[in-house]
């Protein structure tokens, strides 16, 4: 199986040369991307790939199910580095429907170190139970619960130190969430995207 990955490997650099002869020396001079993407892990959500971008033009960052927590130095330190060195300006949430991580979140079952890294869906779900519940079965459930992780997640990354610095300093940064259809391959916008309003200087909530 290594064998075969490192052919594709070989035969993807090599089409690459024959359509742009300068494709991995330029990639090879700098990285600008203008977006950092904090996703999911699932091998099926690959940022460049859905969002339509190359290489080069967004910063990533995943863990299972999307998750925002306020002590994970690994997210923290990318978002910094993205904030900071590669004075990106648009910040990416973006969840996906059918995600294992927010299904195992919501099942009674154990899943090791998993169950404690999905506690905050877990307690999305007990804060949102009654709005979940009106939702037509256990799969529309869980792609709404999918939904307000993201935007509980936008939420945590606006409260960070490090947007709230970058954007006392002025800083044209907006954070915004999205959601992937696996059935559709379609990236929708949540509506709950927070930027630097200009006439205030503050961060606000805007669409």
């Amino acid at each position: 199986m290594l064998n075969d990955l490192l052919k594709r490997n070989l035969d993807w650099s090599r089409r690459r040369h024959a359509e742009e002869p300068d494709y991995f020396a330029r990639l090879a001079t700098q990285q600008s991307p203008e977006f950092f993407w904090i996703g999911c892990s699932d091998s099926r959500v690959p940022a460049n790939v859905v969002a339509g971008l190359d290489p080069g033009e967004v910063f990533v960052h995943r863990n299972v199910a999307n998750v925002i927590h306020s002590s994970d130095m690994n997210l923290l330190s990318a978002l910094e580095f993205a904030v900071d060195a590669l004075q990106i300006r648009e910040v990416i949430v973006c969840g996906h429907h059918g995600c294992g991580g927010v299904k195992a979140a919501t099942e009674d079952l154990p899943h090791g170190l998993a169950d404690h890294w999905l506690e905050p869906i877990r307690r999305l779900a007990r804060q949102y139970a009654i709005d979940l519940a009106q939702a037509r079965d256990a799969e529309a459930r869980r792609d709404k619960l999918a939904e307000l992780n993201v935007i509980e997640g936008v939420r945590r990354i606006a409260e960070t130190p490090i947007m709230q610095r970058a954007w006392a300093r002025g800083a044209r940064i907006a954070v915004h969430g999205l959601i992937y259809g696996l059935k559709d391959g379609l990236l929708r916008d949540l509506g709950c995207s927070i930027r630097l309003d200009d006439a205030t200087m503050e961060a606000v909530q805007c669409r």
